[in-house]
């Protein structure tokens, strides 16, 4: 027996930072993302040979142990061992596990589409699916918050485990206690197309570590740093707003507000943006674009940028001029999924 499981990436598009404590314990956040067709995937093999196995492909880490009931998390794979270590004490009576776990991604680690809690999440689902536990989708995400934030003690918000259990465009509500709710948005075939045509997503080839980022955000609202906090308080109500032109199919609207919001986070904290983002930016603008904004929580990673599509070739053979690569995608609906073989 074979189990497979995928899970979809998102693009952060308003709202992200509100997600992240202590910000929406005090305040609420909202959050505007939506899943495209970049995955992580997990491919979970029992055995009977008494050893526990993780193969990152894609980063080229692997680790081995015999099998037991709890792994140290520590040195590579801290997401693999934080997951399977939750599996056997919370759903598996303490009983190790013997089984080789295969994980890879489309996108890298450090990308800003929410790759690394993304692939908790499609781990989690692999092990419902090898184990017929009676996981819902609040279920898996809360979850694999947890594992990652509690457990592992890796700083981040909770959008990007919601938006890979649930998928689609989704607007998300954020409160203390870590109550989340999932609002999947209505939008016409044609508002998803014509949004789909003008936008240009661009991956700067940088990766960085989000949790840094994060933590700076975090320091700067325990702080009650004035200009931080205010910033957070105008990323809530550009997701309100953009939520809104999206419903309308209002694409010049929602761009307006993409490069607001864009200009608000980087009030943050002083290590969303950079010199080399700044440029990639202003010349994406200059070739013809809207607006455009870091997905993720900045720093480097993807881009996207909101265009007239009658330029928009004129925006990539302007991007092309840097060190990145401009990434074709397309908004998914579904959200994690697991099977059998």
């Amino acid at each position: 027996m074979i189990i497979r499981s995928k899970a979809p990436l998102r693009l952060g598009f308003a709202g992200g930072g509100t997600d992240v404590s202590p910000y929406s314990d005090q305040f609420g956040g909202y959050v505007l993302n939506a899943t495209i067709d970049m995955y992580a995937y997990c491919i979970i093999e029992p055995n009977n040979s008494n050893r526990i196995i993780f193969n990152a492909v894609d980063r080229k880490e692997y680790f081995e142990n015999e099998s037991v009931e709890r792994l140290d998390i520590n040195g590579i794979l801290a997401l693999h061992k934080g997951v399977y270590n939750r599996i056997v004490k919370d759903y598996n009576n303490g009983q190790p596990l013997s089984l080789k776990i295969t994980t890879y991604s489309d996108a890298p680690a450090g990308s800003g589409l929410g790759s690394s809690s993304t692939m908790v999440v499609a781990i989690i689902k692999a092990f419902v699916e090898y184990l017929n536990l009676p996981l819902g989708e609040y279920d898996i995400a809360r979850l694999a918050y947890e594992i990652e934030r509690k457990d592992i003690g890796l700083n981040g918000g909770k959008q990007d485990q919601y938006a890979a259990t649930f998928g689609g465009f989704n607007f998300m509500e954020f409160y203390g206690d870590d109550k989340v709710i999932v609002n999947p948005l209505r939008i016409k075939n044609w508002i998803l197309d014509e949004l789909e045509s003008s936008l240009v997503l661009y991956y700067t080839g940088v990766s960085r570590e989000s949790s840094k980022i994060i933590d700076e955000q975090s320091k700067n609202v325990k702080a009650k740093n004035l200009k931080s906090v205010e910033a957070l308080h105008q990323l809530k109500e550009d997701a309100l707003r953009m939520k809104e032109s999206i419903l309308r199919g209002d694409i010049l609207k929602f761009a307006e507000v993409l490069g607001k919001s864009w200009e608000a986070k980087k009030k943050v904290a002083k290590s969303i943006s950079n010199e080399s983002i700044d440029r990639i930016y202003n010349s994406a603008i200059e070739a013809g674009a809207y607006s455009g904004k870091v997905s993720g929580a900045g720093g480097g990673g993807f881009m996207m940028f909101v265009v007239d599509p009658i330029r928009k070739l004129e925006v990539i053979e302007q991007l092309n001029k840097f060190d990145g690569k401009v990434m074709n995608c397309h908004f998914v609906k579904d959200g994690i999924k697991g099977w059998r073989i």
